[in-house]
């Protein structure tokens, strides 16, 4: 590797070939808001607590610890990334630094397609937690009718889609703002969550052991049932790399960009894992079938809590839901724009153009939006098929993840990373913990994806439907590389206009 890579001059574009065209403004807290909100604990955690608990029952909670384990060494090795490439596009542009073309290609179709999804999967948790606020909220129906919940799920995620469509056209500046604001209220209101939940604590501790006799009879026993309940923590914690997405639009981004990183993992760790802890401990009666039910955790809230206080915290949860959908279109706008900046997707010039006023992206924001409203009436009508696919998009967002750091454990077993001035350039530096970081990463990675991807009954469906995981992420890379290998990888390269103007100082 080279030296100018390693000790780039200074944190322009230059370096990377490419011209400061976007509008660099964000700082260290709206870096790590962007990080954490894409992770977004309120989401995540009261989307999903029912999945975890209606399969692992209490014990699920160990689920919480082991998952950030495993992603903590993911973390770790984007923040060494973050450092010497804070470029749009991270996962895309990091992997095109550490292995081929093709694969780099491949990593940032995959993490596109999924970013798409998972902004639909995101925007419909507003219809998990409104009608809870007010019943009025419930747009169709009284919510009862066979329908009433997807066709009302539909409506106000359109709403939202249309919304973080609106912020991100308008500009970078405005989105932080925004993101910013609503990542405060929502720490905010998970701490004071926190607190009140510990001081309502009517189970022992050792309740976090009850397994509820899930499992029983099967071959696997609990450990098959745990398996599966991980899952609901492993769709939470990712999301992290979102802060180095963001590098170009930060100031100081070899530095800002790795801290946020790993705060943002080691905070939504904390904050989620005592939301979780103290909600088991602090229900009366764990064996309720609410809990195990879509919205689990707002009826823990709303049991223990009650009144006016409960609904204050779900209006949190909803200010959450809203920055989280912002965040994760954000990152999915900078993920099209860097490919397309390297003309490697169809119409790139266009997708690329920056609003000469807003200095940012606007046709993939639009692109984008629609595309998620489309992929949003599918829930009315097939719920399943919505719900199992948009698990596969987590698979897909692992597998984006592997094809990052597995061309970085091959790179450092050949000895050509981290390079030689390592830590000397004042950037994060792993040192000699960085090897067995990369391989528990890798080993990681590849067990959880397989562990999403394991064809189930319960989590994607009966028949065929249990196979959808091989079946879409296999048409999603036989589409995708079906065009980059026909056409994509003879045009690819740096539009003129993107390219940098001094082209001496480009590695």
């Amino acid at each position: 590797m080279s030296t100018t890579e390693n000790t780039p001059s200074d944190d322009g574009m230059a370096d990377f070939g490419y011209s400061q065209s976007l509008d660099r403004s964000i700082g260290k807290f709206a870096s790590f808001a962007a990080g954490i909100s894409y992770i977004s604990i309120l989401t995540g955690t009261f989307q999903l607590f029912y999945f975890g608990y209606a399969f692992g029952g209490p014990a699920y909670w160990w689920s919480w610890p082991l998952v950030f384990a495993g992603q903590i060494m993911v973390a770790l090795c984007f923040a060494e990334l973050a450092g010497r490439y804070p470029v749009a596009g991270s996962v895309y542009n990091w992997s095109k630094r550490l292995a081929g073309p093709t694969t780099a290609w491949l990593a940032g179709w995959m993490m596109f397609t999924a970013s798409v999804v998972t902004l639909t999967a995101v925007v419909l948790a507003y219809q998990g937690t409104l009608p809870l606020i007010w019943s009025g909220f419930q747009l169709v129906g009284d919510g009862t009718g066979e329908t009433d919940f997807a066709v009302s799920a539909v409506i106000w995620g359109a709403v939202l889609v249309a919304f973080t469509t609106t912020i991100n056209a308008l500009g970078v500046k405005l989105m932080a703002r925004i993101n910013s604001a609503g990542v405060f209220i929502e720490l905010i209101a998970a701490v004071l969550l926190i607190v009140l939940l510990a001081v309502n604590i009517v189970n022992p501790p050792t309740v976090l052991f009850d397994t509820q006799g899930l499992g029983a009879g099967t071959d696997l026993g609990y450990f098959g049932a745990f398996l599966v309940a991980a899952l609901a923590s492993a769709y939470v914690m990712y999301g992290f790399d979102t802060a180095s997405s963001l590098g170009e639009e930060t100031v100081d981004p070899r530095r800002t960009a790795p801290t946020a990183i790993l705060r943002a993992v080691i905070a939504s760790f904390v904050i989620g894992g005592l939301i979780l802890l103290f909600a088991i401990l602090a229900a009366p009666d764990l064996t309720a079938p609410e809990i195990g039910s879509v919205g689990g955790l707002q009826f823990v809230v709303l049991t223990v809590l009650g009144g006016p206080l409960g609904i204050a915290l779900l209006i949190s949860v909803v200010i959450a839901v809203t920055v989280c959908a912002l965040a994760v279109h954000t990152a999915a706008i900078r993920l099209m724009f860097a490919m397309a900046r390297d003309n490697a997707l169809p119409a790139g010039a266009r997708l690329a153009k920056i609003d000469p006023k807003r200095k940012t992206p606007v046709v993939p924001a639009v692109l984008i939006g629609v595309a998620s409203v489309l992929i949003l009436v599918v829930n009315i009508g097939s719920p399943q098929i919505f719900t199992a696919v948009t698990s596969v998009a987590i698979i897909m967002i692992y597998i984006a993840y592997l094809l990052v750091t597995v061309p970085m454990l091959r790179k450092r077993l050949k000895g050509e990373w981290p390079g030689p001035n390592a830590g000397k350039d004042g950037y994060f530096s792993l040192g000699r913990w960085g090897l067995p970081v990369n391989i528990v990463a890798v080993v990681w990675g590849t067990a959880m994806a397989i562990n999403l991807a394991w064809p189930r009954e319960d989590v994607y469906g009966a028949g065929v439907l249990s196979f959808i995981a091989p079946i879409f992420i296999g048409a999603v890379i036989l589409v995708g590389l079906a065009w980059y290998l026909a056409r994509g990888r003879h045009q690819t390269g740096t539009l003129p206009e993107h390219m940098a103007k001094n082209l001496e100082e480009a590695p």
